[in-house]
Formats: structure tokens, C-alpha cells, sequence
């Protein structure tokens, strides 16, 4: 059972990246009437409802269920977004979708690779989870997208105006990488890596903080790190990299 401990707008960020990201969006068309769970959503449903009007945009015909391992924290529906009972099993229903956040944060490292498979087991075909930890409101996020086979990506996603570099994410890794980022590992390589391209990046801070970052992509993609350059300012500075630019050694 997590804390329960949720705000409003807690998860923007990976609600934002879901909508726009490609991978989710061919997820929830292989069906004309997809299925969401948003697992985990604590003590209160706020996010789960957040996340159902944001997908709904590209999706309006989507469906969204929260799951919970509390029975006192499951609640009446609101509005046509459902709650009930369930943990990585997600309750015997086969989404298309699966957001989990915050949930693996409190599980030994070992416990990661069990708690994905079960959620894997239980995804429709083509489905997709994503998985991630998040600050108290949201100002850092780092989430892995999974699919049947395995994981796919890691997302850093953060505002800029509220942190300093790259790195201050670290501590809101993913349970699989949090304690990997230690010399020798790649996401330390990585992280490092980012840094120093932020650093030479300085030059652009001038002309904001999002332009620095994009500046920082650009140096990052030079550097050999295979990530996609933005076509346009993004509200978040987001970094997105394949699973295996930071699988553990």
C-alpha cells in the first residue's frame, strides 16, 4: 500500500508526454473504445480524473479505471471515470494502458521485474505501462515506458524555472535506476553527460532556460546519445532516451 499522499496537477507532466506521444497514442487505436488504468491513484482521485480529460482530447472515447490496494480509498465514480479494487494483477482487466506512478517507489529493487511482469501479463495486445516516480507536486518526474516485451524508454521530464540541472532528477528515478546511478552504470553516464552538455549549454540561458535545453539536446545528440530534437519550445524540459542508453550493467 503507497502513502496515499497525491495533489492536484501532481501528474501533468507524464499526462502531458502520454498525449502526445506516439507509442500510447497507436496503443489506444488498436481499439475503437480503449482502456486506461491509472494505478494507484492514493487518497484521492484527482489524478486519475486528470489524466482521463487529457487522453480524451485525442481519445474521446477512451475508458479509464483507477485501481487501488485500499479498499477505503476506492470512491464512486466521477462522472464517467470508474474505481476499484486491484493491484499489478489490475484486476483482471486487460487495458490498453497502464499509468503506475509512484507505486514501485516503496518495493525493494529485486521486487521490480515481478510487479512489470504481472502488469505485462495483463496488458490487451499492443498495450503499454507507464511507470515512474514523481516529486510532491509534480516539479520532477522520470517514468519508463514498457510494453509486452520489456522496457522501451526512460523519460526525465522537469520544470525548468524549478531546477538547476539535469541531475536533480536522480532522486525521482524509477525503482529500476535509482540505485544504479552510481559510477560505472548508465543512467550516471548519463545524467553526467547531461550535465556537462547543460554546462556548455550556458551560453543560451539568455534567451530562457527551454532554449538552453534545447541547445542541451542538440549537444547531447552530438555527443552520440540518440535522442529527438524538439520541433518547437515544450512547456517541460523533457529528455527521452531508448531503454538501453540506460539498462543496468
Amino acid at each position: 500500500m503507497t502513502r496515499g499522499t497525491t495533489n492536484i496537477n501532481r501528474l501533468r507532466r507524464v499526462d502531458r508526454w502520454m498525449a502526445s506521444s506516439p507509442a500510447v497514442d497507436a496503443a489506444l487505436r488498436t481499439t475503437p473504445s480503449p482502456l486506461a488504468i491509472d494505478l494507484g491513484y492514493g487518497g484521492r482521485p484527482d489524478t486519475a480524473v486528470e489524466m482521463a480529460t487529457r487522453l480524451r482530447v485525442a481519445h474521446p472515447t477512451l475508458r479509464l479505471v483507477g485501481l487501488e490496494i485500499d479498499p477505503a480509498r476506492v470512491v464512486a465514480p466521477i462522472g464517467d471515470v470508474e474505481f476499484a479494487l486491484g493491484g499489478f494483477e489490475l484486476a483482471g482487466r486487460t487495458p490498453q494502458l497502464v499509468r503506475a506512478f509512484n507505486v514501485l517507489r516503496q518495493y525493494g529493487e529485486t521486487e521490480v521485474a515481478g510487479a512489470w511482469r504481472q502488469m505485462q501479463d495483463a496488458l490487451a495486445p499492443g498495450g503499454v505501462i507507464v511507470e515512474g516516480t514523481c516529486d510532491e507536486i509534480g516539479r520532477r518526474c522520470c517514468w519508463i515506458l514498457l510494453d509486452a516485451d520489456g522496457p522501451r524508454s526512460l523519460t526525465l521530464s522537469w520544470a525548468p524555472e524549478h531546477t538547476d540541472r539535469p541531475s536533480d532528477l536522480a532522486p525521482r528515478l524509477p525503482k529500476a535506476l535509482i540505485h544504479r546511478n552510481v559510477p560505472g552504470e548508465r543512467i550516471h553516464d548519463l545524467l553526467t553527460l547531461a550535465d556537462r552538455c547543460w554546462d556548455v549549454a550556458a551560453a543560451h540561458a539568455s534567451f530562457g532556460q527551454r532554449n538552453r535545453w534545447r541547445e542541451t539536446l542538440a549537444l547531447l545528440k552530438a555527443s552520440g546519445v540518440p535522442v529527438d530534437l524538439p520541433r518547437k519550445a515544450t512547456r517541460d524540459n523533457v529528455l527521452t532516451v531508448p531503454w538501453e542508453v540506460v539498462a543496468p550493467g
